[in-house]
């Protein structure tokens, strides 16, 4: 089914319905966080039904609500997540406040978010599904609820990759933590990014012989400290870039940044919001003897870098 970007994706409203080009459709609810492969399956069992397909998430993620000091820190700001979802062919993302659809009983939010908001008929969702007061219906009580209700019900098996590890937001979480960028990537179903704003630094790359800027106001995980080879994107253009994530220890510095040289690249790009997508991860981040050894080891990642973009492009 074809639509409008304009309609896209709306923000929910308990007394306002849902667009009727999008009722009576296949849809799913859930976070949805960092859209990886095993969300992808769900979503494609939506494209089976010859209706529009929905998902129905949430911002913020529910946990930063009930257990802010344990929240996971998020992989994708809400804009990204629907362009991902998007790219999988889905019709219309409802976009959620969840403060107090955490009140409803499993059986409230069923009937009032499945049958008189979204009028679903058929709904897809992982094995591990939770839902209403404190995460009380399962898919048991889902499977119990559908029956009545008449909807078609899909519950799809956590997906796993051919290594037999499963595929989870935490596990992709814990493996960005670690700098583990290629095999989060080989989970998500594109690679990872995150987005900020160029900002002023301490103009020490330039005494180095490599100009940097740095990127600020970033609200998703940021990888763990490390050399990583990356693409920038900025004003609707890729650029190869080399990134140092982590404080810059060789100067005894203690604070993380995100210090970004771009490759073959001459312009004023401070004040400007780039996105920054982790192809491999480099090296980790060691203290050098010298400022000569460090430029040698920056010139080293910037070639390092040119290689893996290229041959990632072939």
């Amino acid at each position: 089914m074809g639509t409008s970007t304009l309609v896209y994706m709306i923000y929910w409203q308990a007394e306002e319905p849902l667009p009727r080009e999008f009722s009576h459709c296949a849809a799913t609810i859930g976070n949805f966080d960092g859209v990886h492969k095993g969300h992808a399956a769900i979503v494609s069992r939506l494209k089976i039904r010859t209706r529009p397909s929905v998902v129905f998430t949430f911002s913020p993620h529910p946990r930063q609500i009930l257990r802010p000091e344990s929240a996971p820190p998020l992989l994708t700001r809400d804009e990204r997540k629907v362009e991902l979802l998007k790219s999988l062919g889905v019709d219309l993302v409802v976009i959620c406040k969840p403060q107090r659809l955490l009140e409803w009983s499993p059986e409230e939010f069923f009937r009032r978010i499945v049958v008189e908001y979204l009028h679903a008929e058929m709904l897809s969702e992982g094995e591990n599904f939770h839902f209403g007061k404190n995460r009380s219906g399962n898919t048991q009580v889902l499977k119990r609820l559908c029956h009545d209700a008449g909807v078609v019900l899909h519950i799809a098996p956590s997906f796993r990759m051919p290594s037999g590890e499963k595929v989870s937001s935490t596990k992709i979480r814990e493996l960005l933590e670690a700098g583990d960028v290629e095999r989060a990537n080989a989970m998500l179903i594109q690679p990872y990014r995150i987005e900020g704003v160029v900002g002023h630094g301490l103009a020490r790359g330039r005494t180095l012989g490599f100009r940097t800027a740095n990127l600020v106001d970033v609200e998703t995980l940021v990888p763990g400290s490390g050399a990583y080879a990356c693409w920038a994107y900025f004003e609707g253009k890729r650029h190869a870039a080399a990134i140092s994530v982590g404080p810059n220890v060789t100067f005894g510095e203690n604070q993380t940044k995100i210090e970004i040289h771009l490759l073959d690249f001459e312009g004023d790009i401070y004040g400007k919001r780039m996105e920054v997508e982790f192809i491999a991860k480099l090296r980790d981040l060691v203290v050098f003897d010298s400022k000569e050894a460090l430029s040698a080891q920056i010139e080293k990642d910037i070639q390092t870098t040119r290689t893996l973009l290229q041959q990632e492009t072939q």
